[in-house]
């Protein structure tokens, strides 16, 4: 085995990149990630009547969303067909394999008697120890493995443990088909061996295809992966998950605004854990991921832990980054982009408004005094609080906010003065500012709305408000 740790992700590009093979890649992007390994992608593109150009884009796009980068090209399972053929016409000669002549009515009246028989149905073919002398000429065949007919054959996987299958319940698996072309379990191996894949991490729904698929490394004297098949994720209801639960697509959790390193990081947790570790960036995630921390029972998926990530993430996240994202997820949810002022404001008030949101309409939503324009609207309970008095207060305060410096410990005495000339507390002037400036009553502190819109803007708000 190579001394580099290479690992694949190999989807099918027959529709979006689900939440669960999202999942798969992370787990082997950080094991080889962490290792100082490769990781792969491998489009499994045999099924040529599914497989579209369209969904291959959805897959990619959903992998440089989440930030897994691959080495190298993409393979392409199609392209390699002949390579898949040649290794079958190869196990021939080495004997690991034959041709089987038998029609498809003789296996089925095989596998009928044996049913009746009161045994497991498994096809064994009068073909596997026949002369070649007895072939029947121009005939059509298929080239089938020969697969152990007694004893086991042993999975020693790593998430799983000991997995042991008896050999009588497997049969002689066809591996190239009469038209010639090759079945999948002999090409996902074939392209493994040829990638150089020492670890293959995949959902447990491939273990009964481990067994088989061993057996053809096994029979063209090939070194067998590390297998580590890892549990699929339901809904929080416990079931498959599915459209009922919502979301399952990759890329609708970025229309939907979390932020990739948050979903990085609860996927990561979500059926993999190392001690206490809760929340980590993808850098430390690397350093800790290991086999061995993979549970054996199906995870659930739970939105609510999943914002608490992001909103870990979101408050972690550097200005320059966030706003970045926060610009894809615009594009990504079909909403308008920011204009170049919008833009600028949103630069100077990410520091605090990123510290209490866990997802990018929530930080919009936060934000909406910088994205309103004049005359701001008030919501009801805003305008409950410019009543006539406080419409006063803000028509006294304007004057002094022209000539003042701009800067929080100078605004701060100049509000403080003015709510105690009007005999009220700085709570009571807040909520008419916080009505004239944002159009509503839940807003950030209004020095930060200040200090972002900055004078002009505010002076001109309050102004508004007053009338």
């Amino acid at each position: 085995m190579s001394a580099q740790v290479v690992t694949r992700f190999a989807p099918s590009p027959t529709g979006y990149l689900h939440i669960g093979g999202g999942r798969t890649a992370l787990f082997n992007w950080l094991y080889a990630r962490g290792r100082g390994g490769k990781f792969l992608l491998r489009i499994e593109d045999t099924d040529r009547e599914r497989s579209t150009p369209e969904a291959m884009a959805a897959i990619l796009r959903g992998l440089t969303w989440l930030g897994l980068d691959w080495d190298g090209d993409v393979v392409s399972q199609f392209a390699r067909k002949d390579r898949h053929a040649e290794v079958a016409h190869e196990m021939l000669v080495r004997g690991t394999a034959y041709k089987c002549f038998s029609t498809q009515e003789e296996i089925a009246a095989f596998r009928a008697a044996e049913e009746a028989a009161g045994r497991y149905p498994v096809f064994l073919s009068p073909w596997r120890d026949a002369d070649p002398a007895t072939h029947p000429e121009g005939a059509p065949y298929v080239i089938r493995m020969k697969a152990p007919r007694t004893g086991e054959t042993i999975i020693d996987d790593q998430v799983q443990g000991r997995v042991v299958i008896r050999n009588e319940t497997l049969d002689d698996m066809i591996v190239l088909r009469s038209d010639g072309t090759p079945v999948y379990m002999l090409a996902v191996v074939v392209d493994d061996h040829d990638m150089g894949v020492t670890h293959v991490i995949r959902g447990d729904d491939h273990l009964n295809n481990a067994a088989r698929q061993q057996m053809v490394y096994d029979a063209m004297g090939w070194q067998v992966p590390v297998w580590a098949h890892i549990p699929l994720i339901h809904g929080p209801d416990g079931k498959k998950l599915s459209k009922r639960h919502g979301a399952t697509g990759v890329e609708e959790y970025q229309a939907m605004g979390y932020p990739a390193a948050g979903m990085r990081n609860y996927l990561t947790r979500l059926g993999w854990a190392h001690g206490d570790a809760e929340i980590f960036t993808s850098e430390e995630a690397m350093k800790m991921f290991d086999l061995s921390g993979i549970g054996r029972a199906p995870a659930r998926l739970d939105f609510k832990k999943l914002e608490n990530t992001c909103g870990h993430h979101m408050a972690m996240a550097e200005d320059a980054a966030l706003l970045h994202e926060l610009r894809a997820y615009l594009a990504a949810a079909g909403r308008e982009p920011l204009s170049e002022a919008q833009n600028v404001l949103m630069q100077r008030a990410l520091p605090f408004l990123k510290s209490s949101v866990r997802t990018f309409p929530e930080l919009l939503d936060k934000a909406s005094f910088l994205m309103a324009s004049r005359p701001i609207m008030q919501d009801s309970k805003a305008a409950e609080a410019l009543d006539t008095v406080s419409r006063g207060i803000l028509k006294s305060l304007t004057p002094r906010l022209q000539t003042a410096s701009w800067t929080k410990e100078a605004l701060e005495p100049i509000l403080t003065e003015i709510a105690a000339e009007n005999g009220i507390g700085f709570g009571k002037l807040a909520a008419p500012l916080r009505a004239a400036l944002a159009g509503r009553t839940v807003t950030p502190s209004v020095y930060d709305m200040m200090l972002t819109i900055g004078r002009e803007e505010t002076v001109a708000r309050l102004m508004d408000a007053s009338q």
